[in-house]
Parts: structure tokens; sequence; C-alpha cells
């Protein structure tokens, strides 16, 4: 609150060029960022602060005529803009994956295929460990990462409960339970629907001339590779770290699923099937459905109306997640309007004048995985990717806006150093065994997470980099 006064009370003509508005939405940015960043209001219950103060200290403008001054618009003028931006094709993709989340969860689609992968993952401890990491960070790519790791720690639990006390069985303990938070970190790089920074990079990315948006299959030849490499790299840092797991010479077997497979279930691996094939080829259908969100509807009807899920799986969705997300973009669009994220990107491509794509892009991932090691994912994303589009945007000779957007977007997801870094690293430390001690401490995430943290840059700056210059206009 203090800074937001200050802010609010500075003369506009000595730091923001003589624009009250500008003063305003970096005051409204002040407030949100901190308030985020400490969290010491729910993240959702902050994002509700933004239309309503975006509309009230006047922040958005009309700048229709490009050769004219921008004109603040009334408050009556502004609430329709601002509520335009919080319902976009972002909001459906979340339902959409929501409802294709829920139905593999209820109908335990997601389980079965777990546990399948588990039980043929052998007794040894660096086979179990490195079927673990594959189901989180696969069930990332479907569930988000969030649900990821709760679902592997659910079916670990058998396993995790007959360990011995000994070090080797500790040893053992702490790197599953690490394991699965890295890859579910990393598996929040997989898919569009993986992690809440991954849609909103999908807005940022979407031209705004033509509406097209990448698809699924440009974001899988780039994400799939990082995240297959980096969840080897994880897995081998475990293996050195936790030595003493070696002296463990075999561990309890997770039994195979004997339930028959059900036409419901056949269902809705079709409905999901389709609905990502569709999404796939986005840019093929773009003249038919327009964007990415209509698709969207597909699950969503599909499974709501034939009874797959009811009412209540729909009241009980992540609904503060779509408030955070539903904020971030009126967020977004109050910065762009007022002319502050000009300004900022201004300033930053005069910083980077003279670097190379790949200098800007190195240096935009240093900085998000040095901001999300200490904040939210999904914060880090919603306040650092538009600065990073508009410089992408105004590159010369040619933008690259996809490119240094995904780049900073997957780096967000590979920041996992600390406890505090993204809800699978939380969860992780929160976890307890039969003592009711926990498995993790600080330690552990740094001896370990910040190691995988910095091979995750090292791969996003350079496979990465190379896989994203091969996508067609990136």
């Amino acid at each position: 609150l203090a800074a937001f006064g200050a802010i609010l009370a500075a003369d506009p003509k000595s730091a923001f060029g003589g624009h009250p508005e500008q003063r305003n939405c970096a005051a409204l940015v002040a407030l949100v960022s901190i308030l985020w960043a400490t969290e010491a209001m729910p993240l959702f219950a902050t994002a509700m602060l933004v239309p309503g103060l975006a509309v009230v200290l006047r922040v958005m403008t009309d700048r229709s005529d490009p050769d004219g001054p921008a004109v603040r618009l009334s408050p009556r003028a502004a609430a329709p803009l601002v509520f335009h931006a919080m319902m976009s094709q972002v909001i459906m993709l979340l339902l959409g994956g929501f409802a294709i989340a829920a139905a593999l969860s209820k109908h335990f689609i997601a389980k079965w295929v777990a546990t399948a992968v588990l039980s043929r993952a052998g007794s040894s401890p660096p086979a179990l460990l490195a079927g673990s990491m594959a189901v989180a960070a696969f069930a990332s790519m479907w569930l988000s990462n969030v649900a990821a790791p709760v679902l592997t720690y659910s079916l670990l639990a058998p396993v995790l409960r007959t360990l011995p006390p000994s070090p080797p069985g500790l040893a053992l303990a702490r790197a599953l339970v690490l394991g699965v938070a890295l890859a579910s970190n990393l598996g929040g790089m997989t898919s569009p629907i993986a992690s809440p920074q991954n849609v909103f990079a999908i807005e940022r990315m979407t031209d705004p001339a033509t509406g097209d948006s990448p698809s699924w299959l440009q974001w899988f030849s780039v994400s799939l590779p990082i995240v297959a490499v980096g969840t080897a790299i994880c897995w081998a840092a475990l293996l050195v770290f936790y030595r003493d797991l070696h002296r463990l010479p075999a561990v309890r077997q997770l039994p195979p699923t004997k339930d028959r497979v059900t036409g419901t279930q056949l269902y809705v691996v079709a409905v999901s099937a389709g609905t990502v094939c569709l999404w796939c080829a986005n840019g093929a259908l773009a003249p038919l459905v327009g964007e990415m969100g209509v698709v969207a509807l597909l699950p969503l009807i599909a499974f709501f109306g034939t009874g797959v899920l009811t009412k209540d799986d729909f009241n009980s969705m992540l609904w503060n997640v779509v408030m955070l997300a539903m904020g971030g973009l009126a967020l977004g669009a109050a910065v762009d309007s007022s002319g502050l994220l000009k300004s900022v990107a201004a300033a930053a491509a005069d910083a980077a004048a003279g670097l190379t794509v790949w200098q800007v892009h190195a240096l935009f991932c240093g900085l998000v995985l040095l901001a999300t090691t200490f904040i939210s994912h999904t914060v880090g994303a919603m306040v650092i990717l538009p600065v990073v589009e508009r410089i992408g945007r105004h590159m010369l000779p040619e933008p690259h806006a996809r490119l240094l957007v995904m780049g900073a977007a997957l780096m967000c997801s590979g920041a996992m150093g600390l406890p505090v870094s993204g809800f699978p690293n939380m969860t992780a430390v929160s976890l307890e065994g039969p003592d009711g001690r926990t498995y993790l401490t600080a330690s552990d995430f740094l001896a370990v997470g910040v190691p995988c943290s910095v091979a995750a840059y090292g791969l996003i700056v350079t496979l990465g980099y190379a896989l994203m210059r091969g996508v067609n206009g990136w």
C-alpha cells in the first residue's frame, strides 16, 4: 500500500512523460506484484483487484488515432474493454483442460496408466526412480503439474511406507519424493495446458492482427525433447547425490492393475485424444474454428453433456486458477492500453540494443530463472511475458516474439531450486513419512534443485533455441 500510494503521488511529468495513466498503471502493477510475490492475500483475491482498479484509476486509453495523443477513457467506456480482455480464449483453454483432467482422473484413466508404468519399472531403485519421474512428467502434460505430483505420490505411498529406515531406504525415499517434484516441474513445459504460465504464453504468442496462434504440434516439437533430456539429467543428478540408494538390493514392486477397460473410459480417451489432435492442427483449422478456445468447448460439451462429468465436477474445477488467469489478462490489457508496456519495452530494447536474438533469449531466460526461483511461476509469467513479447515484436531486422515468449515460459517451469519454487516443490517439502517427519529439507532442493535448474537453463538456451529457430516463423 505504501508503494501504491507513493507512485500515485508522483508527478507524472517527471517520471512518466506527462502521462498520468502510465503513472496510475505503474502503481497498479506495483501493488498487485507485491501482493502476489508475498502472498499477503490469496493469489486469486489479488487478481480480483485488477479490473476494478484499472477502471477506477482510468488507465485504459483510446489509441485509435496513431498520429494523435492517447485519450484516457472514462470508467463507463473502460469497463467493457477490461471485461472483454478477461474473457479470452485463454479461459476456454483452461476450462477445456480442466474438463479433460477431471475426466481422466474421475474415471481412473490417469491412475491406470501410471500404475501400468510403475508396475513395469522393476524392483531396482534406479528403475523405480526413472519410472516415477516418467509418470510425473507424463501426468503433468494432461493433468497439469499441480495435480500430477499428488497423483504420483498417492501411487508411491505403499512403496514409501515399506522402505526401511536405514540410510539406503531413506536415500531412496528422498530421491523418489524429490524426483517426482523435479519431473513435475519439467512436465509443466510439456503442453499448453500443463501449467498456467503456458496458457499465458499462448495468449502472448497469438498474432494480434490475424489471431493466429501456435499449434500444439509446434509446442510439442520444442518442449518434449527439452523435457526428455532434462528429466534424464535430473534422474542422473539424484542417483549421484543419493548414492546410498544403490546399496538397497530391491524394493517392493507395485502390482499391475487388473481392472477391465470400460466403455466410458474409451469414450473419455477418444474425446481427449480428439481434442488434442484438433489443437495440434490449429493452423489448418483456423479458417473454420478461428481460435483454439473454440475447440476447447468440445470436451466441455462431450463430458458434461453426456453425464461423464456432473455439475459437482464442474463446481469443483480450479476456479481460483481461472480468476487468477482473468486477473492476469486484465493486468496485461491495462499495461498495454496505458502505454506503460510500450515505455518499459522501449527501455529494455535500448538496453538490449546490439544483442543477437540468442543473446536476448539467454538474457531473459536468466532473468526469469532468477525471479521465478523466489516467486510463483505463474506470477513471474504474468509480469515478465508481456515485456518479452513487446521486445520480440520490435526486434530488427525481423521479429522473434514467439521464440522469446516461449523460451521465457519454459524457463518459468525450469526454476526449481527452492521449496517455494512451484507447486510441485511445495507439495514435496510438505510430504511426511510414517514417523511424521518430512522427507525433504531446503538443503535437498539447494543441493539437487539448483544444479538441475541451471541444467534446464542450459537446455532451453541451446537445444530449445535450436528447436524454436526450426519452427517456421519463430
